[in-house]
């Protein structure tokens, strides 16, 4: 990198990168809402969920504890816990018997919670009129954990966190009101999923990271990589022989509700993959703009080397994020085999574990090669035709006060950023672009 290169040069496009570019992602927008819209749920799939007929759901505040003596357990059980032995006083906050303070025997029996006076509760009341104490009321702490989060988020990121925040909200929506429904409707799971997936992948990226040739890149990374987790997912649950019947409760969606618990597997590996995928892939976009910005006469093969090796390096942390959520997710699990003290080959086999493995393999496969297929696309456009020259005659012998020309166009760089309305401002403090003698791997002018 020679010591003439300007800050801030904006990336080289031409206009036919650009062209081709809206050639792909319009026709896949296109077919990403039609697919949205015939595969939008006509909301009869709540009628085939099973419900507890005439069981309403109530809330209350514990206003008295009285504690008992617990009974034996029955043999080979643990003892239960003397805080979970006795009554509760609880006033009723709804319904026909609001205001009312009802009387109910605390929930006994191993993992059973402890309540004590002041907790919010979550009560069942029957057809017949009889209440249950279930569950502690979370509404509230959620609520606390979601503003803090919020605020966090806008503090930090100021516009781009209000964004982030705008596309976690569409993903949500997404998920609740396509994804969900649609599975529930006996929509192919895995359909459901591939189109859901592009459509909060197009919406999310785009808000959050702005309307540029950076994002179209990580769009479009994002979608074949996307498309080639989703076929390696396909072959490795028909090789591996999963049926996506591993625990209670894939097995009660099958038998009452008839599902492709195969492809919801599949659906699940997709939509875990997105998670990632966008991430890895807005790197490389935007590690190989801020590389051809840096020097712009980096061609195709400098742009992709010097981004494959960051690429190289983030995969190698991501790699090591995903098998220890999945670790830690499984946990309990783990635990339950290291006790029955089975043979690490058989736990391995078990289907609950080799699934995990196979979502594991085939997530890791699919950000291996976002990485590869996202630097090539970003190279491809923000490198020039031909190799342009490091340096031209007035520029490599400059003296030490750069004439108005250059001063102008640096201005103009810095205004022709790639991120547009989304860029932060001079006001952004901690945000805003630093000063060029800043750089730390800026080279210095000889005094």
């Amino acid at each position: 990198m020679g010591a003439n290169h300007v800050h801030g040069t904006a990336v080289p496009s031409s206009r036919r990168t650009v062209v081709a570019g809206l050639a792909v992602l319009v026709p896949l927008a296109i077919i990403t809402l039609t697919a949205l819209l015939w595969l939008w749920p006509d909301g009869g799939g709540k009628d085939a969920v099973p419900a507890e007929a005439g069981v309403e759901r109530l809330t209350g505040t514990v206003v008295g504890v009285t504690l008992g003596r617990c009974p034996a357990p029955s043999e080979g059980l643990p003892a239960p816990d003397p805080a979970t032995c006795g009554q509760a006083v609880v006033k009723v906050s709804g319904g026909p018997d609001a205001g009312k303070d009802v009387e109910l025997r605390l929930p006994g029996g191993p993992g059973a919670q402890r309540f004590t006076v002041n907790d919010d509760v979550i009560l069942l009341r029957g057809p017949d009129g009889a209440y249950q104490l279930s569950d502690h009321d979370r509404a509230m702490p959620l609520w606390l954990f979601g503003a803090a989060f919020a605020l966090a988020v806008i503090a930090f990121g100021r516009w781009r966190g209000v964004t982030a925040l705008v596309g976690l909200a569409v993903t949500f929506v997404l998920l609740l009101t396509f994804v969900i429904p649609g599975i529930l409707e006996g929509r192919p799971p895995m359909l459901v999923a591939i189109v859901g997936a592009a459509a909060i992948m197009l919406a999310v990226l785009y808000l959050t990271h702005g309307f540029s040739l950076s994002t179209s890149v990580a769009v479009l990374g994002t979608l074949a990589s996307l498309a080639l987790t989703g076929l390696l997912s396909y072959g490795a649950l028909g090789f591996a022989r999963l049926n996506g019947i591993t625990d209670d409760s894939a097995l009660a969606l099958d038998m009452s509700l008839s599902l492709d618990t195969q492809g919801l597997l599949l659906a699940s590996i997709i939509i875990g993959a997105l998670g990632v995928l966008d991430d890895v892939t807005v790197t490389q976009a935007v590690t190989v703009a801020e590389l051809a910005r840096a020097n712009p006469s980096y061609g195709f093969a400098r742009l992709y080397r010097a981004a494959g090796r960051i690429g190289r390096a983030h995969i190698a942390s991501v790699i090591n994020t995903i098998i220890l959520a999945y670790a830690g997710a499984s946990l309990p699990l783990l635990l339950l085999f290291s006790i029955g003290r089975q043979p690490l080959g058989e736990v391995m086999t078990t289907p609950v574990i080799a699934q995990e493995i196979v979502r594991s393999i085939v997530g890791t496969l699919g950000l291996i090669a976002a990485v590869p297929i996202t630097t090539a696309l970003a190279a491809l456009t923000a490198s020039r035709h031909r190799d342009l020259p490091a340096s031209t005659p007035h520029e490599s012998h400059e003296p030490h006060e750069p004439s108005k020309e250059r001063a102008g166009s640096h201005r103009r760089a810095r205004t022709d950023d790639d991120d547009g309305f989304f860029s932060p401002r001079k006001d952004d403090g901690f945000f805003a672009p630093q000063p060029d003698d800043t750089d730390f791997f800026s080279p210095r002018r000889r005094q």
